[in-house]
């Protein structure tokens, strides 16, 4: 008998009620223009309309409520490359506690800019010599304070798998569920949401191709440690999947497939052009994976946009390769 997952069906949902009033209802959006390109019926989870632009919010939050009064009083630290040091940062402000933030110097403008302006100190560190893992677990230890990892947390988990229970809860049935993997807590959640609800659903994750460390973890049965990637995806950029997210993945995810970063460009044009949102790369890369034909498609999808953070700038630039 397989033990119990660390984080239950029954999480996510306690979790959905505490984030009801803080987190967005994110809208889901069709388009008969995308289901006759890709030949399937298709469902975008919005999640760059949701508070600081992407899914982090749930978790973060569902986190930091569940922290004890002295805790709060003391305050968060969390690491992030940008959206959930953004999360983590709202999070706190909306709980009346600090937070400090250990970015990645190369994180963003946008994304450092809008984490100090919900209130947070920022402290940066070079993702590509340095681990953000022990700086963060420093950090915080120094201060005293609570860290609030970006995926690695059962509470976190059960936060962003609300993003996914969501979706179906909308939609009813589908035959396969797409979700970006970084670190892996949003397609964690998801999975679990996704298998108590409709136990057929094929689960399918979608990494860049520069950094398919998820994909090499499942394939070989352990956890494996890339070169942090150098991909426009930057939140995805990570070197290996986190322990108890993978756990987790090992048993509920079906597949992982790869895009490369000019797939992410088209589908970031694709969905400005033909579905009028706005997505940065991260967010992206579901959706390129189903405009690429990287999977044989089943008539009934679910994809999930994770973000939208992105200045007019970058996205122009990208735009424009």
């Amino acid at each position: 008998m397989a033990a119990a997952l660390p984080v239950t069906f029954d999480d996510i949902r306690e979790a959905a009620v505490r984030l009801d009033g803080v987190a967005h209802r994110t809208p889901v959006l069709t388009s008969r223009t995308l289901d006759a390109r890709v030949g399937a019926e298709v469902f975008i989870k919005c999640e760059n309309f949701q508070r600081v632009g992407a899914f982090k919010i749930r978790g973060a939050y569902n986190a930091a409520a569940q922290l004890t009064p002295r805790q709060l009083a003391k305050g968060i630290a969390a690491y992030s490359s940008g959206n959930h040091a953004q999360a983590t940062a709202l999070a706190a402000r909306e709980l009346g506690t600090s937070a400090v933030i250990l970015m990645p110097e190369d994180a963003p403008r946008s994304k450092r800019e809008a984490t100090a302006g919900y209130g947070a100190e920022i402290v940066t560190y070079d993702r590509y010599t340095e681990d953000r893992t022990a700086l963060g677990e420093a950090l915080a230890e120094e201060r005293g304070l609570a860290l609030i990892p970006p995926y690695d947390h059962p509470h976190v988990i059960a936060g962003q798998g609300t993003a996914g229970l969501e979706l179906l809860d909308e939609t009813g049935p589908l035959d396969a569920l797409l979700v970006p993997v970084g670190g892996g807590g949003l397609i964690a959640g998801s999975a679990i949401a996704a298998k108590a609800l409709h136990p057929r659903v094929r689960v399918v994750g979608v990494e860049p191709e520069a950094g398919d460390d998820t994909k090499r973890s499942l394939e070989s049965g352990a956890r494996v440690t890339v070169p942090v990637p150098r991909t426009i995806a930057d939140g995805q950029a990570l070197p290996t999947p986190g322990e108890i997210t993978f756990t987790i993945n090992q048993r509920l995810v079906d597949a992982v497939t790869l895009v490369t970063d000019e797939e992410i460009i088209d589908a970031m044009r694709f969905a400005f052009e033909r579905l009028k949102i706005v997505l940065e790369p991260s967010g992206a890369t579901a959706l390129a994976a189903l405009l690429a034909g990287r999977l044989d498609l089943p008539p009934r999808i679910g994809v999930i946009a994770s973000g939208g953070n992105i200045d007019a700038e970058r996205f122009s630039r990208l735009m424009s390769a």
